[in-house]
């Protein structure tokens, strides 16, 4: 009979602990401070945590983004930092939000715009490196590089839409 009366206290004191812990707010993990969080962009929270005090990025090379298919405007600069590459676009960034598929590219040409053919700028395969899709359609944003790449075989950054084959636009970089 004590057995019995043990094992139903035990359970009922383990139901009230669930109960207890399910009604009472638990704080949610939060790695970021609340007034960097509410300000920061995708950009702003990955430089935030790639950041160390005395190691600033180093500009390898930019250029200006020139509209192709679609209106597109903005700086884009190839940076280094901690030993890491980066691919930027600054707060001026914009791209037209009507295409699917959009990727961030390198590519070999300097001047892909006047070696395709318009409307469209179709790429030809083997041309160009995708990097990772689009993350957003204006605004800084930031694209690791692969290690293993070779930017003196790249001289351009596009925006193009895989789907359609569709260069948005194209940056020259420049050193």
């Amino acid at each position: 009979m004590q057995v019995k009366h043990w094992i139903s206290l035990s359970f009922a004191s383990l139901l009230a602990v669930v109960l207890v812990s399910r009604i009472t707010p638990q704080p949610a993990f939060d790695p970021m401070p609340p007034a960097i969080a509410e300000s920061a962009s995708p950009m702003t929270t990955t430089t935030l945590m790639a950041q160390k005090p005395n190691q600033p990025s180093m500009v390898l090379k930019s250029g200006n983004f020139q509209s192709g298919e679609h209106p597109t405007q903005g700086q884009v600069r190839i940076v280094t930092q901690n030993g890491k590459r980066f691919l930027e676009f600054d707060q001026a960034f914009k791209t037209s939000s009507s295409g699917p598929d959009l990727v961030v590219a390198l590519h070999r040409s300097p001047d892909v715009l006047s070696r395709t053919t318009p409307p469209a700028y179709p790429l030809r395969e083997g041309e160009y490196l995708i990097l990772a899709p689009l993350q957003k359609f204006n605004g800084a944003q930031r694209y690791a590089l692969p290690a293993a790449v070779n930017l003196a075989n790249f001289q351009s950054a596009v925006i193009w839409c895989r789907q359609f084959n569709a260069t948005f636009g194209a940056a020259m970089l420049r050193n």
